[in-house]
């Protein structure tokens, strides 16, 4: 599945599926109303009317399920037909999985993916989950073609209409931002290193760039899209190696913020720099919204498991809108405990202003590793602060998924000038209902 060129088209137009391997991918009651009419090109003269008519009535998800039409040259597949409240609607997760193992094999593919409108763009940030870009196999370096796949959305529902040129574009701008940050995270610690990674990461501890490599798929996407207000993106990056100038237990090091941190855990380093950078954000930037990203704690993974992120922020508001911009987008998240005055005295120093990591794993350890963070802009500090914990969900199994970059275009797309992520955004819904100017107070903040 690396190296293929991923477009988003209007139409596919119409092709003998021998030439040009077809899925057709949605949930079975939206496939029923696919019209024959409009699948008819993509398929014959392989598969009739009849045939088509009786794959789907063979279809049985639990939770999904698939039928081949025509040999190993066009197949149906059908998504959950319901998924819980903790999960995306669009059934993100299970798109992913279909297209990777259903999807024909071919130079040039094709998949036409059935939803309805509010699931648009969460469907194609887990299309392009399924295509990552990097690979350092040997035959793919003696492969001459270049290999396509050309998506086209069948939208059924309201607002069913053809799929717009200005979407068509977001989605590709979106997809772009999810395989760039899934292709720096699955690059290699001797190629992908602090100073590469700059230039517009020990077995499995690349995954460790996550958090920066979503933000800088994000970031790009965001900016493609027209994103109106003023926006920083702060890479904390650290070299991860053993050196003469490398962290020891019991150093203390004076940060940015100007407190002081006693080293008792050499492995929690990724914290300290993220202090040093929301610091910087509050201090230099003046930014009264930040959100930081990493792949900090592996206990995230026990807080809310291998799909949803978890959620650490100051503002229960906030809290409830990244909850909602992942299920509409597909990057699932999840709160954690917001607690600090019960839980940041894990920190205690008695030599500096707080240790890097706690005395107690069992209590809490990711909220606390967020609340580390925070306490270097102060608890009592009047803006948004939010955390996210990328951790577990920033790969499946020993690919990178590129997670994040659809959660923060979901979460920040009311300050953006695409109506598809305004579509899908939480955020700013009940200020726009308002004229007076505290309503609109979001729209002019620093995002970071």
């Amino acid at each position: 599945m690396a190296n293929v060129g991923l477009h988003f088209q209007a139409s596919a137009g119409d092709a003998d599926p021998q030439s040009r391997p077809l899925l057709l991918l949605g949930r079975l009651h939206h496939l029923h109303r696919v019209p024959w009419s409009h699948v008819r090109g993509k398929l014959q003269p392989r598969v009739t009317e009849e045939l088509w008519q009786a794959a789907l009535a063979t279809l049985n998800p639990n939770p999904t399920d698939s039928c081949p039409l025509y040999l190993n040259c066009a197949t149906v597949a059908a998504l959950p037909p319901r998924v819980s409240r903790h999960n995306s609607p669009s059934a993100a997760h299970f798109i992913t999985r279909l297209v990777r193992t259903c999807l024909p094999p071919g130079t040039h593919r094709c998949i036409l993916m059935v939803c309805e409108q509010p699931d648009i763009f969460a469907s194609a940030c887990a299309l392009a989950r399924a295509f990552p870009l990097f690979t350092h196999r040997s035959g793919a370096s003696r492969r001459s073609e270049k290999r396509t796949v050309t998506v086209e959305f069948f939208l059924v529902g309201q607002d069913n209409g053809p799929v717009e040129v200005s979407t068509l574009q977001c989605l590709t701008n979106a997809t772009e931002g999810v395989r760039l940050a899934a292709r720096i995270v699955d690059t290699p610690c001797n190629e992908m290193n602090t100073d590469i990674f700059l230039e517009t990461t020990m077995a499995g501890m690349k995954r460790d760039c996550g958090g920066a490599a979503a933000i800088l798929g994000a970031f790009r996407a965001a900016i493609k899209q027209g994103f109106k207000d003023n926006l920083h993106a702060v890479f904390c990056l650290a070299e991860n190696a053993v050196g003469p100038h490398s962290t020891r237990p019991d150093d203390i090091h004076l940060l940015y913020s100007g407190k002081t941190v006693e080293i008792n855990n050499t492995d929690a380093e990724g914290r300290l720099v993220l202090a040093d950078g929301v610091s910087y954000a509050c201090k230099d930037l003046g930014a009264d919204i930040i959100l930081d990203m990493a792949t900090l704690t592996g206990a995230q993974s026990i807080a809310t498991g291998k799909y949803h992120a978890a959620v650490l922020t100051n503002r229960a508001e906030w809290e409830a809108a990244c909850v909602k911009a992942g299920r509409q987008c597909g990057d699932l998240v999840h709160p954690l405990v917001y607690c600090p005055e019960l839980h940041f005295s894990e920190f205690t120093s008695a030599v500096a202003d707080m240790k890097n990591s706690v005395a107690d794993r069992d209590n809490s350890p990711s909220s606390c590793a967020g609340l580390f963070i925070a306490s270097h802009i102060g608890f009592d500090w009047p803006g948004v602060w939010v955390h996210v914990d990328i951790a577990a969900p920033v790969h499946a199994g020993e690919r990178a998924t590129g997670f994040g970059v659809a959660l923060l275009l979901a979460l920040f797309g009311r300050a953006s000038e695409d109506p598809l992520l305004n579509l899908v955004s939480p955020l700013g819904c009940e200020e726009d209902a308002q004229e007076g100017a505290a309503g609109r107070d979001w729209k002019r903040r620093r995002l970071v």
